[in-house]
This record gives structure tokens, C-alpha cells and sequence, in this order.
């Protein structure tokens, strides 16, 4: 009787060690977007925050100074859209980067109750140079993709969010 389960065992063992030694079917992962969007995102996101850490920038930071940068007088309501935060943790956002010296709030022209921003020459001249740094780090993380690949992934992948 004790025969019976030593063999079960040892097929057990003998299963467990197959599978270690056999590559991991990823199959149904890697044919789905959102899984490969978030494997680049992993490998990309240490390389960003290490490269903008001189900066002490997080990527929503980044992109605000970016968005500031290109369209200046833009107000709170757009640029919380177009960074996709609620309007509450948008303006704690802007009052760390206003604290930094980086932005001015100002009040519109055209309607008093709504604010407008701009970034400061501190501010423009690091984001300014934080554009420049991600510009390299898209070429170091993107290296195996040749120009015409590269152009065509981020064109498919703004096929998926914009409107």
C-alpha cells in the first residue's frame, strides 16, 4: 500500500521539476494590450523617475510643466482634462509646483472666477531641460525599434485613447 503514493510523489516531483525547467506560457498575456502597455510602462517608469529625480519630477508633474510650457494661459479646467486629475488633487498639484516657484495662478481676463497658468522662467527653463532628458530616455528605452517603428507604436497607441 505505501507503494502508491511514493509513486504519486515522485510523478509530483517529477512534474514540479518539468515545469521549472520549461519556459512560462505567457501566450494569452502577450496577446493582450493592455497587459503589454503595462509590461513597457514597468520597464519604462524606473528609468523616468531616475532620470528626473535632478529634477524632483513625478511623470504627472512632468506633464504639466510640458502642457504649460506649449500652451501658456491655459486654465485649470483644460489642464485637468488633459492630464486626466480631478480638478481637487489637480490644485494640490499646482500648489507644490507654485510653492517650487515653477507656476503662476492668475486670474483670467475674460472670467474672474476661473484661474489661468503660466509657467515662470524657472519653471520653463527645468521644463525645458526635463523635455530634453525624456527625449533621451524615449530613445534609450525605445533603442530596439527603429524610427519608422517607434513613430508607428505611438500612433497606434494614441489610436486606442484620443478621441
Amino acid at each position: 500500500m505505501t507503494t502508491q503514493p511514493k509513486k504519486k510523489k515522485i510523478e509530483l516531483i517529477d512534474a514540479v521539476q518539468e515545469a521549472a525547467e520549461q519556459p512560462l506560457d505567457q501566450r494569452v498575456l502577450q496577446d493582450l494590450v493592455g497587459y503589454n502597455c503595462r509590461r513597457a510602462y514597468i520597464r519604462i517608469m524606473p528609468l523616468f523617475e531616475k532620470r528626473m529625480a535632478k529634477y524632483e519630477l513625478r511623470p504627472v508633474d512632468f506633464s504639466v510643466l510640458s502642457l504649460l510650457k506649449a500652451n501658456p494661459n491655459i486654465n485649470q479646467k483644460r489642464l485637468s482634462a488633459a492630464v486626466n486629475v480631478s480638478p481637487p488633487n489637480l490644485a494640490i498639484l499646482l500648489d507644490r509646483l507654485q510653492d517650487r516657484g515653477l507656476l503662476l495662478r492668475q486670474r483670467s481676463p475674460l472670467d474672474r472666477r476661473s484661474q489661468t497658468l503660466v509657467l515662470t522662467p524657472a519653471g520653463l527653463s527645468m521644463c525645458t531641460k526635463a523635455e530634453k532628458t525624456a527625449s533621451e530616455l524615449e530613445v534609450d528605452a525605445t533603442a530596439r525599434l527603429t524610427d519608422a517603428e517607434r513613430a508607428q507604436l505611438i500612433e497606434l497607441l494614441q489610436k486606442i485613447y484620443l478621441e
